[in-house]
C-alpha cells in the first residue's frame, strides 16, 4: 500500500517517516519508498546474520577425524595433534553457538612450543586446509609497539582479510598463526624492563585485545595508520589465534623448576631433554619473558618434540606429500623415474639431524643432492631412471642413471 501524507508527499513504506524527516527517500515500485535509516538497519541485520552463520562448512570434523587427517600429512607429534584437534573443534563449536546460548563459551587460543623444523607451521596450515577457513601467517619479529618503526599489531590481520577475498565475515572465522612468538619476550626474561621495550613487552600488550576479541582497524593497503586512510573493521572475537615459537632456553627453565620440586627422598629422575618441553607450565613462560596477561590469553599449550633420525626418515617417505614423493613427481613430469635407495633416505635424515633445523634441513639437502640431476635430465631424452644412493648423499658421488635405448630396454650405467 502506498504511503503518502495528507499533502500527498511520499513517506517511507517501512517506518512511515516523511521525506523531510530523513536524509534521503529512495523510490522503488510505484508508490513504494524506503528511507536511508531503514536501509542502514536492514544492512546491519543482514551483517549480523552473516557473521553468525559464517564459519567452517557444514559437518565440523570431530577431534578424532581432525587427528586422522593430520596423520596423513604430519609424522609423529601425537600429543600436539591431540591438543590441536580438541582445541580447534571446540573453537568452531563456540563460533557456531547462538548468541542467546545460556552459557557463554570462552575463547581458547593456542600456543605451540617446539624447536625449529618440528612442524609447528605445517600443522596449522594443514588444519586450515581441512577446515577450509582463511589462513594467514604473521611474523612476530616484524611487529613493534604503535608509534615506532615497524608494523603495528593490526597489520597482521591484513593477510587474513586478503586470504578471505576481503570478505570480513569470512575473515572473522579464520585462523592466524603468529610465528616466532618467543622473539617478543621482554628483555631480562621474567624481570620487568626499566627501559621502553617496543618490540617485546610493548608488542605483547598490543596483542592482548586482538587475541581476546575486538574490532580492529585494518589498513587495506597495509603500512602505518594515517588520517587520510579509510580502514576495514574486523571483529577478531571468532578468529582463532595460534602462536608458535622455538623458545630456545626454555628447557633449562623447566629443568630448574622440576629439579627444585624433585629434591630429597623419592625424587623423580630428571627427564630427557625431549621430554622437558612437554612439562611446560605457565610459570615457565613467565620466567622466559611473556607477561601474565599474554600467557592467560593462550590457555592451550602444546609441545612438539625434536625430530630424531627415525622421524625424519618417516617424514621423507610416509606422508601423502612426502619430500621424496614430491621430487619423484617433479621428474615424472619430464618422463623420468626417480628412485631412492633405502640407505640413501637414511643418510638424508642423518645429515638433516646434524643441521638442527628439522624437516627444513631435509628439503635443503635434497635440493643440493638433486640440483645437477634436475638441471641435466630435462634436456636429455636418453635417461629413463635416476637412482640416488647413500654415496650420492654423503660423498657427492654422481647418481646412477638408467638410460633408455632405441629398443625400449634399459641398462645401468654410472654417470660420468
Amino acid at each position: 500500500m502506498a504511503r503518502t501524507g495528507k499533502d500527498g508527499d511520499p513517506r517511507c513504506s517501512f517506518c512511515d517517516k516523511a521525506q523531510n524527516e530523513v536524509r534521503r527517500l529512495i523510490a522503488g515500485p510505484p508508490s513504494v519508498y524506503i528511507c536511508d535509516e531503514c536501509v542502514g538497519l536492514c544492512g546491519e541485520l543482514i551483517a549480523e546474520e552473516g557473521a553468525a552463520q559464517a564459519g567452517p562448512p557444514a559437518g565440523l570434523p570431530r577431534p578424532r577425524e581432525i587427528h586422522a587427517f593430520l596423520d596423513e600429512y604430519v609424522i609423529g607429534q601425537d600429543d600436539a595433534k591431540r591438543a590441536l584437534s580438541v582445541a580447534v573443534h571446540n573453537h568452531y563449536k563456540r563460533v557456531r553457538a547462538t548468541a542467546g546460548d545460556p552459557v557463554e563459551l570462552g575463547k581458547s587460543n593456542i600456543l605451540l612450543v617446539g624447536p625449529t623444523g618440528s612442524g609447528k607451521t605445517y600443522l596449522v596450515r594443514t588444519l586450515a586446509r581441512l577446515l577450509d577457513v582463511p589462513f594467514a601467517v604473521a611474523d612476530a619479529t616484524a611487529l613493534t609497539e604503535a608509534g615506532y618503526v615497524g608494523e603495528d599489531v593490526e597489520t597482521m590481520l591484513l593477510s587474513l582479510v586478503r586470504a578471505a577475498g576481503h570478505d570480513l565475515a569470512k575473515a572473522g572465522t579464520g585462523i592466524v598463526y603468529i610465528d616466532e612468538i618467543d622473539k617478543i619476550a621482554r628483555r631480562g626474561g621474567g624481570n620487568p624492563s626499566i627501559t621502553r621495550d617496543v618490540s617485546g613487552e610493548g608488542v605483547q600488550q598490543g596483542l592482548l585485545k586482538i587475541l581476546e576479541g575486538t574490532v580492529a582497524n585494518v589498513a587495506p593497503q597495509g603500512g602505518r595508520k594515517h588520517p587520510q586512510q579509510e580502514f576495514l573493521q574486523l571483529d577478531t572475537t571468532n578468529v582463532l589465534f595460534i602462536a608458535g615459537g622455538a623458545f630456545a632456553g626454555l628447557e633449562e627453565i623447566i629443568e630448574r623448576r622440576v629439579a627444585r620440586r624433585g629434591a630429597g627422598f623419592g625424587a623423580v629422575p630428571p627427564a630427557r631433554d625431549d621430554d622437558l618441553l612437554s612439562q611446560v607450565m605457565p610459570q615457565d613462560l613467565l620466567a622466559y619473558g611473556l607477561i601474565p596477561e599474554f600467557v592467560g590469553r593462550l590457555p592451550v599449550v602444546a609441545a612438539l618434540r625434536p625430530l630424531d633420525v627415525t622421524a625424519l626418515t618417516r617424514i621423507l617417505t610416509e606422508p601423502r606429500n612426502a619430500l621424496t614423493r614430491q621430487y619423484r613427481r617433479l621428474l615424472e613430469l619430464d618422463g623420468v623415474e626417480l628412485a631412492f635407495e633405502e640407505d640413501a633416505v637414511a643418510a638424508v635424515a642423518e645429515q638433516a639431524l646434524l643441521r638442527r633445523t628439522g624437516a627444513r634441513a631435509a628439503r635443503a639437502i635434497l635440493e643440493e643432492v638433486l640440483l645437477n640431476v634436475m638441471y641435466e635430465v630435462p634436456s636429455r631424452d636418453d635417461v629413463a631412471r635416476v637412482v640416488i644412493t647413500r654415496d650420492t648423499v654423503l660423498s657427492n658421488v654422481n647418481p646412477t642413471l638408467v638410460p633408455r635405448d632405441q629398443r625400449g630396454t634399459t641398462r645401468h650405467e654410472r654417470s660420468a
